[in-house]
């Protein structure tokens, strides 16, 4: 195998297959990335079993073939490459690198000991990839991180006609973002548990490079389905999680509310974010709305206490209730508007944050619920 590329084109490619390795693999070639060269093209792929990533990038080939390398030592070369073309060639059981006045030696694994990528399942339809980038942040960082509790890391994928709707929750708080996408069967009707950080570290790869993302699924029973993404150049395939028992947390939305307020959402964040620096780690920050405005407190160790009063549109009966601050900086922070409509139905039941237009009307496609925290005053 030999090769020259340009050190952009390689650098991003081995940076995207490499992110998605196994910081501990149960055996050595997994921690590769597969650099195979055929026909002018360079296919660097990566693969452990559960994710596959693989990137296709236009080459001068002089001699095709594959080699098969450490993927982080190489992920870390190739950034620090000057910005010069990179001559790549494997020599024996080394693969030497190139660029300019650098030259690396690496050693090689062999490549015949690497597993197969698997194929893309069918494709189920497209979706706009900046749109699909940004919904998926919006849900996943709702998503649970305790791997004990594997359901709740997953983004739930409804696959409804023409509406894509994604939900995520950790038990404490709960995302749900509809968007619209072009199923290639208009009578189609999915569900599928996606791992949430392949799901959002691909969707923010894939947003930036514009035009369509292809979705592609195949159910099969407990650990053997699959998704698959695609965009450009880029594709990515993942087991489902098993999602047979995945909660109906729609119904944790209430249906009517009895005070509501309009917060702008810089505002309320920099406000929860200084208040905050007195919390301990599992005090709440107290949100009181009233007529005349909102009232953020907290208080930690020591009777360090502090608080910080803004403007907040609000109807209803005066309300006191407790949020975690991150949870509730995660949900402002996702919204995409200037303004927040917070729903209540009293202090002990879940909130609902939603993005309001100009006019103070909610923009419809997500909703935020958190479960707020008991506090004694």
């Amino acid at each position: 195998m030999k090769f020259r590329v340009e050190r952009d084109a390689l650098a991003e490619a081995v940076a995207w297959t490499a992110k998605s390795l196994p910081n501990r693999p149960s055996v050595p070639v997994l921690a590769g990335v597969m650099l195979r060269v055929t026909d002018g093209n360079l296919r660097v792929s990566g693969f452990d079993y559960e994710v596959s990533s693989q990137v296709t990038v236009e080459v001068q080939g002089d001699a095709d073939g594959a080699a098969l390398v450490s993927g982080r030592l190489l992920a870390e070369i190739t950034k620090a490459l000057p910005a010069k073309p990179v001559d790549i060639a494997a020599v024996g059981a080394h693969l030497e690198l190139v660029c300019g006045s650098a030259r690396f030696t690496l050693p090689t694994m062999p490549v015949e000991d690497y597993p197969a990528l698997p194929e893309m399942p069918q494709s189920a339809g497209t979706v706009d990839a900046a749109a699909f980038a940004t919904a998926v942040a919006q849900v996943a960082v709702a998503a649970g991180r305790d791997e004990t509790l594997p359901m709740m890391t997953g983004v739930r994928v409804e696959l409804s006609g023409d509406t894509l709707s994604m939900l995520a929750t950790d038990r404490y708080r709960l995302a749900l973002r509809e968007i619209q996408w072009r199923p290639d069967d208009p009578e189609v009707s999915i569900n599928a548990l996606v791992p949430a950080r392949t799901l959002n570290d691909t969707a923010k790869a894939l947003g930036p490079l514009g035009g369509e993302v292809t979705l592609a699924l195949a159910q099969g029973a407990a650990g053997e389905g699959m998704v698959g993404l695609a965009g450009g150049t880029r594709r990515t395939t993942s087991r489902l999680l098993d999602g047979a028992n995945y909660p109906p947390v729609r119904s944790l939305f209430p249906a009517t509310h009895n005070a509501e307020a309009r917060v702008p959402v810089s505002t309320l964040i920099e406000v929860v974010k200084r208040v905050a620096l007195v919390a301990e780690r599992a005090t709440p920050v107290l949100l009181s709305f009233s007529a005349d405005g909102l009232v953020v407190e907290a208080g930690g160790s020591e009777e360090a206490r502090a608080s910080e009063a803004m403007e907040a549109t609000f109807t209803g009966d005066p309300l006191t209730i407790g949020f975690n601050p991150q949870y509730l900086i995660d949900g402002l922070a996702n919204l995409g508007s200037q303004t927040a409509m917070l729903s209540f139905v009293d202090a002990f039941k879940p909130a609902v944050i939603s993005p309001a237009g100009e006019d103070g009307e909610v923009i419809p496609g997500y909703r935020y619920l958190i479960m707020p925290i008991r506090v004694s005053r």
